[in-house]
């Protein structure tokens, strides 16, 4: 038997309940994790407030990244062996004593990071390398915007941007979050609760715009993207925290030549995930063991602790990370 966390009932933090269930069993394409550290994600939060089921055949237990040592090997499994210390995106089942997932979405704990602190790359860089570099086709000497530059999907679109050689600009809700953007690598930080980012945005690049928006706002942001974009720009929205539903002038995006694209990771196929992990081994952890790669956590907290890890990432003020440990000594 293990503990996971489940989701009692849609709602609040408080409907996060600690209960005993059977270890799971991998399939034979997958190996079963023995967790150390599972991250926790804005999607953990929706899913706890019935906005997100998970996809048909995946775990109802939230949690979208975790990192620890191969417990047992599925069937098919090639190249992993019992032992192993790995992180793995996951598409459930996260906040739990042991999770599953398929080897094409494991990888090697990257050099330089802890195992613990590595449970906290999968969900992000993934969804970061797919949508600003597979997608959006990002390359160096562009500018790109990211929204919300402290979230955990903002430190590390910051960080990836500039070290791949384009301008970043990014937009954060204090003083302390626009300094962090600053030395995560960002060009130029807009506070948006003060400031107006398309404004801003206009006279800092000379009124040409931007190659590239990665958004989580959605649709309150929708029409000052399209402002902000240069043209052949590319707007790639992965979420839609204020919202899902807007208008918009498509005399704009025809005359700018403008792309608007987005993308759901969790749905997406293994074998498209396989790609991805496989370009962030080649391209992205080599970076780590150079040093160059920061991983900001914000806070740490026990599995018993969800409810509170949920609050603290509700009240938006993290920057970076936060972070079940499931293990709490684990090297």
């Amino acid at each position: 038997m293990m503990k996971q966390v489940e989701i009692s009932k849609p709602g609040g933090p408080e409907v996060l309940v600690s209960k005993e269930a059977a270890i799971p069993e991998p399939k034979p394409f997958e190996v079963l994790i023995k967790v150390v550290a599972a991250g926790v994600n804005r999607p953990d939060v929706v899913q706890r407030q019935g906005n997100y089921k998970p996809p048909k055949g995946a775990s109802e237990i939230p949690g979208l990244e975790v990192s620890g040592f191969i417990e047992r090997v599925g069937r098919d499994v090639k190249g992993y062996y019992e032992g192993d210390k790995v992180c793995a995106l996951v598409t459930g089942g996260g906040y739990a004593e042991y999770c599953c997932a398929p080897s094409a979405q494991i990888l090697p704990i990257p050099d330089g990071v802890s195992l613990a602190d590595a449970s906290c790359i999968p969900e992000t860089f993934f969804t970061v390398w797919s949508n600003l570099f597979m997608n959006a086709n990002l390359i160096a000497g562009e500018r790109c915007l990211i929204h919300g530059g402290t979230s955990g999907i903002g430190t590390t679109a910051i960080q990836l941007a500039n070290l791949f050689r384009a301008e970043v600009i990014a937009t954060a809700g204090s003083e302390d979050k626009l300094s962090a953007c600053y030395q995560l690598g960002a060009k130029f930080a807009i506070n948006y609760k003060t400031q107006d980012f398309v404004n801003e945005i206009s006279h800092f690049t000379r009124k040409k715009g931007v190659n590239v928006i990665l958004d989580i706002v959605g649709a309150e942001y929708l029409n000052k993207n399209i402002s902000c974009l240069s043209e052949g720009g590319r707007l790639v929205q992965i979420a839609f925290q204020k919202g899902m539903n807007a208008e918009v002038n498509l005399a704009r995006l025809i005359f700018k030549k403008l792309t608007i694209t987005g993308s759901a990771l969790r749905l997406a196929s293994i074998e498209y995930k396989s790609e991805i992990a496989q370009q962030l081994l080649k391209h992205v952890w080599p970076l780590f063991s150079q040093g160059k790669i920061k991983i900001p956590i914000y806070r740490r907290f026990s599995l018993s602790q969800s409810v509170k890890a949920h609050q603290c990432l509700e009240k938006g003020e993290h920057i970076g990370k936060i972070i079940l440990d499931v293990i709490s000594d684990a090297k």
